[in-house]
């Protein structure tokens, strides 16, 4: 019923911000400014849907953004032989961040917040060394620029790469060991490896699939014009603010794909809206300002869901949300 409601409520919020911006500004509506907003936040819908996972494990990934970049990097060096092999070349690399990542945690023991950091250093460093701290031109003739540029049936390819990925997440999520054991572990890691689940293989395996999905992110990048190892700042807070608007606990345990995409929507229709505001010519912001509004954003959001939180315990009883949360961590359980 609480993803219902905030299902309900994000959903509303976007309705109103696209008629506003229908109202006020002229081309807002068109089918150009709608493709291009798709074409550009699919490599959001696409982090944020791998750090929703983690999240819900109980986690954090803060190296998504210099992830993305030096996926980015990678495929625009590779760009020159294949369009496949820069597109495979970006998702592994990605992956094997994810992977660095997950071992970190599992093996080591090391608190997520500090191995993703860490990673986050590493993997722009590394992407600022590959690419000598400048812009990575890409192979217009092999093709792989269609991946970020081109249009299929009407529609951007960075959309339909996204959407594919919704739809297998949305699977993943609802109808599969791997969505119900990640909620699990995200509840309680103790009473998920009491119920005889593999914790740490499945810590892992989320870790990889943001890495991974980082990854491609960071590939449609490169195939938009070139690889970017300065790219990706800021990206973390964004995905963190859209997973948190669709309502999944920062605490794990609780959480949904579907509200996570609309979340990236509703971040998204904001800065769409300060752009066509700059337009205007009424305020100037630059595009550092959007990392300052990132960060409010979630800040504000974060304050929300803990007053929400806390008025759930008022009004049912530690007791009762209790028993909701060991029914939640059965395998069989949504």
């Amino acid at each position: 019923m609480n993803q219902q409601r905030q299902l309900v409520g994000v959903a509303l919020a976007m309705l109103a911000m696209v008629l506003f911006g229908a109202v006020r500004y002229e081309h807002f509506a068109s089918a150009y400014n709608a493709l291009e907003f798709g074409r550009y936040n699919a490599m959001f819908v696409m982090i944020s849907i791998g750090m929703a996972f983690v999240i819900m494990s109980g986690g954090i990934d803060l190296s998504v953004g210099s992830v993305a970049a030096l996926s980015s990097v990678v495929s625009a060096l590779v760009s020159p032989h294949s369009a496949a092999g820069a597109l495979a070349s970006g998702v592994l690399t990605g992956a094997a961040c994810g992977a660095c990542n997950g071992l970190i945690v599992t093996r080591l023991r090391i608190q997520p917040f500090i191995a993703t950091l860490a990673m986050t250093m590493a993997a722009h460093g590394v992407a600022l060394l590959l690419a000598d701290n400048q812009p990575v031109a890409v192979s217009y003739d092999t093709g792989f620029t269609e991946l970020g540029q081109g249009d299929w049936l009407g529609l951007p390819v960075p959309m339909w790469f996204a959407g594919a990925v919704f739809v297998m997440a949305v699977v993943a999520h609802g109808h599969s060991a791997f969505g119900r054991h990640s909620l699990a572990i995200g509840g309680s890691p103790e009473a998920a490896q009491l119920m005889g689940l593999n914790v740490q293989r499945q810590l892992l395996l989320v870790y990889v699939v943001s890495g991974a999905l980082a990854g491609l992110a960071g590939v449609m990048l490169a195939a938009q014009g070139s690889g970017q190892p300065n790219e990706g700042l800021g990206w973390d807070l964004f995905a963190i603010s859209a997973v948190v608007v669709g309502g999944t606990l920062l605490t794990g345990g609780a959480g949904s794909i579907v509200t996570t995409l609309l979340g990236v929507l509703l971040l998204g229709l904001v800065f769409n809206l300060l752009n066509f505001e700059n337009g205007l010519g009424r305020i100037t912001l630059s595009s550092y300002w959007q990392s300052v509004v990132r960060g409010m954003f979630l800040l504000a959001v974060v304050l929300l869901q803990a007053h929400l939180l806390r008025r759930r315990v008022r009004d049912q009883g530690p007791e009762k949300l209790r028993t909701k949360a060991q029914r939640n961590q059965a395998p069989g359980g949504a």
